[in-house]
């Protein structure tokens, strides 16, 4: 069936409609850039079509490239990827200059753009080549460009036109920061030209409205100059030093793309338009043949939409979506959990032992709203709306009708025991019940359950708000309606889970802790407090493991400690103990006691390493080299995923990958740690783990699972991934 088709009406405009079938969403693919370019060419060169309007038969516009289409051009390789870009190049360039004279510039065919909505991608870079761009007055419609989010760039014209529309600075918070916009915004920054009630009909009113002078781009103008200045202009050369200085300042160039892009940029505005547009094929082709985009696209397109999407949902369970959820404590954990599930639509119960404490978990919501109207992000009925949702009390009776109850008192297993049972006493008997812990093994903590089967760990990170992942953890006994139950209400909240075995430490703080305690280790060791911090900036973290220790706060680290010390016992690595309890005895929290590894001001803006940990802790004469540091920190991290895929605990690599970049952050331009290890080879990180065995410890021996892996040339997307189960 087609993507596009074109009608003609009695006033002689070619209405071409997107609309591709089965699909929520338009995406473009091999077939519909066939079809546009027929269509288009067919009503430019019929000469009873005084102009085109070029539209979507759905409630958004398009949501960008279908990414089968990379994996196509990538097929014959970079020449196939440079060819296949440089093919929708020419075809948006003909729809641009459509098919004026190249002299005078007259005689060409008005083309509009009507976007009933969002428009992302190529759905943006589309309607840029058109002559004029309506979107109708939709608030809720996104415009922007995503694609630096998933390791790529604007590749297909988006790049050069918008620095040639805005200049350098005013385009590089939409090319770079991928920032989107609504209708309205869009049109204010001028990506766009107009906002209308009924766009298809003011673009059509426009076409036939347009003059020979409407059809030239600003860029195809005679005397054309850059806003903010080309390149060797003054004040342009200042602005691709400050693009320059804030892109490494964001990725520590540790992310190819955006280098990539600034790349196209700087030399794209020093040659003409057609020219422009080859090197930015060029460089696009440079970063879609870099590993790195391939496992960004997987992990955080493609995997983290099927695991969003229930793709390790238990089968044959029917719909679990909560309708009350019970929320047990009401601290900053409950609070954000309240917040979430209320802004979901879902009935909240928020219990803690004194109505001061429920009450202020309440108001957590309130000053969140208040914020978001400020910034016109919510509305003052939609806050009435979530507030209405949540009923803060001390009565555990109020949770009678609840089918999801989610316990978020202290990390105690006595108090969590005791909860579990009073609560169960009123609850329904069918009624899911989780507990958020972030260390505490579920299967323990089941036990003080009647209904093991009905119990699960759902492990939220801090904020709630603002973090992506949820882990949901599975005991011995925990039975498949209690994850699909999980799952689903992680669905309602939009937010991804992944779900794991349980184990101590599950697989999030599994790996977060060994990297914490590498960081902390080589300080004792005499390593320089900025080596190891940017040592892991410039392997893409955002934060250091010295920074993430004083803003995870150190008395949670001393309390981990000394819970894992109890339950280890002989088995223990106290290492980096005698530092970590100094600082706790010594006040030195972190940042919320402005003292840790940092030192603060009274606003809690970091200073600078505290001298009092230099001179417990000096650093030695003789500094190791980077790359040393950054494969200790590395393979803290991957080697305890490794071990947990080879103990059960991660059940599916897809998992393992998504869960680390949105959880704790590593390094997304990697896709992850076990793409990671794709990318350099199993047997080039088994020459690491020797060498760093040898010389730091039994610690980084490799897992057996990766010594086999290198012996016989596997890769884990090969070995585990989904082409390979369903071989």
């Amino acid at each position: 069936m087609a993507e596009f088709t074109m009608e003609k009406d009695a006033d002689g405009v070619a209405v071409i409609t997107w609309d591709m079938p089965g699909k929520s969403m338009n995406v473009l693919t091999l077939q519909g850039i066939e079809e546009l370019e027929k269509l288009s060419e067919e009503a430019l060169s019929d000469d009873s079509v005084n102009g085109i309007v070029i539209t979507s038969g759905k409630e958004t516009f398009a949501g960008g490239m279908d990414l089968n289409i990379l994996a196509a051009f990538k097929e014959n390789g970079a020449e196939g990827v440079f060819e296949g870009t440089m093919r929708g190049h020419q075809m948006l360039r003909k729809l641009e200059l459509a098919g004026m004279d190249p002299k005078t510039q007259k005689g060409g065919k008005p083309v509009a753009a009507a976007l009933p909505g969002t428009a992302m991608g190529i759905g943006l870079e589309l309607p840029l080549a058109c002559h004029r761009v309506f979107a109708a007055n939709n608030p809720k419609a996104k415009i922007g460009l995503p694609e630096i989010q998933v390791g790529i760039f604007p590749g297909m014209g988006g790049t050069t036109r918008l620095v040639r529309k805005l200049g350098v600075m005013g385009a590089s918070p939409f090319l770079l920061q991928a920032k989107m916009s609504s209708p309205e915004a869009a049109v204010k920054a001028g990506i766009i030209d107009e906002v209308a009630d009924d766009p298809v009909a003011a673009a059509k009113a426009w076409v036939l409205e347009a003059t020979d002078k409407d059809l030239v781009k600003p860029w195809d103008a005679k005397g054309y100059k850059i806003p903010g200045g080309a390149p060797y202009h003054p004040a342009g050369f200042q602005t691709m030093v400050g693009a320059n200085a804030m892109i490494m300042g964001n990725t520590w160039g540790a992310f190819p793309a955006p280098k990539a892009m600034l790349s196209a940029v700087y030399e794209g505005l020093q040659v003409p338009f057609d020219t422009a547009l080859k090197i930015e094929a060029r460089w696009f082709t440079s970063v879609i043949m870099n590993p790195s985009s391939g496992n960004m696209i997987r992990s955080l397109f493609l995997n983290k939409e099927a695991l969003e999407k229930g793709a390790v949902r238990p089968e044959g369970i029917d719909d679990q979506r909560v309708k009350k959820i019970g929320v047990l404590g009401a601290g900053m954990m409950g609070a954000g959990i309240a917040l979430v599930s209320a802004q979901a639509g879902i009935e909240v119960v928020l219990i803690d032992q004194k109505q001061e404490a429920a009450d202020k978990g309440k108001a957590y919501s309130e000053d969140f709203l208040d914020k978001g109207i400020a910034k016109k992000k919510t509305t003052p009925e939609k806050k009435d709306e979530v507030l209405g949702l949540i009923t803060a009390t001390t009565d555990y009776d109020a949770l009678k009708g609840a089918d999801l109850i989610i316990e978020a008192v202290f990390e105690d297993p006595g108090i969590k025991a005791e909860v579990t049972q009073n609560v169960e006493a009123v609850i329904p008997e069918d009624c899911i019940f989780a507990t958020n812990t972030s260390t505490l093994p579920i299967t323990d903590l089941a036990k003080a359950s009647s209904r093991p089967e009905q119990f699960i760990g759902i492990h939220f990170f801090s904020p709630v708000e603002k973090m992506l992942l949820v882990e949901i953890i599975r005991g011995k006994e925990t039975g498949d309606r209690a994850t699909a139950k999980a799952l689903d209400y992680v669905r309602q909240i939009r937010k991804t889970p992944i779900v794991v075995n349980d184990a101590r430490f599950f697989y999030a703080n599994r790996c977060i802790i060994p990297y914490i305690n590498e960081g902390v280790r080589m300080v004792t060791e005499g390593v320089e407090l900025p080596l190891i911090d940017n040592a892991a900036r410039l392997l893409g973290f955002p934060v250091g493991p010295l920074q993430l220790v004083d803003e995870t706060s150190i008395d949670l680290g001393v309390k981990i400690a000394k819970a894992t010390k109890e339950a280890m016992g002989a088995d223990y690595d106290d290492t980096t103990d005698e530092i970590m309890f100094w600082m706790y005895d010594e006040g030195r929290l972190g940042r919320k006691s402005n003292a840790g590894f940092y030192d603060y001001d009274e606003k809690g803006k970091r200073l600078g390493y505290a001298d009092v940990v230099k001179d417990k802790y000096p650093a030695t004469d003789a500094q190791p080299e980077l790359d040393d540091v950054q494969h200790r920190l590395m393979m803290a991290q991957v080697l305890e995923a490794v071990r947990a895929l080879e103990d059960g605990v991660l059940m599916d690599i897809r998992e393992g990958d998504v869960g680390a970049i949105l959880g704790w952050g590593f390094a997304p331009w990697t896709g992850g740690p076990l793409s990671w290890l794709d990318m350099i080879g199993a047997a080039r990180a088994v020459e690491i783990c020797d060498h760093l065995t040898t010389t730091c410890g039994d610690r980084f021996t490799a897992p057996a699972l990766l010594r086999d892996m290198a012996a016989k040339g596997d890769t884990f997307y090969g070995r585990f991934g989904e082409s390979a189960k369903a071989a």
